[in-house]
């Protein structure tokens, strides 16, 4: 496999990594937008998207337990979002220079 290959298949997966963490973090974004907002919590979107985030959020939630309710969902699902952003380009970057 010549150099000009390699790095062409590892910029790709760059890539595709580094869109990958883009989506999970823009889903953890929009649900916190959405709460921020007072979306409906009985809207179907809505529901799954909070789903979604919590599930992709749940070694963060509640990582800093904070009393006022908006400041809770802000810092302990942008700490997740923040985490998938850094981890994720992060590690694109690395597989750009493999």
């Amino acid at each position: 496999m010549s150099t000009v290959t390699r790095r062409s298949g590892a910029s790709t997966a760059g890539v595709a990594l580094q869109i990958i963490a883009d989506i999970l973090a823009g889903i953890i974004a929009l649900w916190i937008a959405l709460y921020l907002l007072e979306a409906n919590p009985s809207n179907e979107l809505v529901d799954v998207l909070h789903d979604a985030a919590r599930w992709l959020a749940g070694w963060s939630y509640d990582l800093f337990p904070i009393e006022t309710d908006w400041l809770n969902v802000l810092v302990n699902y942008g700490i997740a979002a923040a985490a998938y952003l850094l981890i994720g380009h992060g590690l694109a970057a690395r597989l750009r220079r493999a």
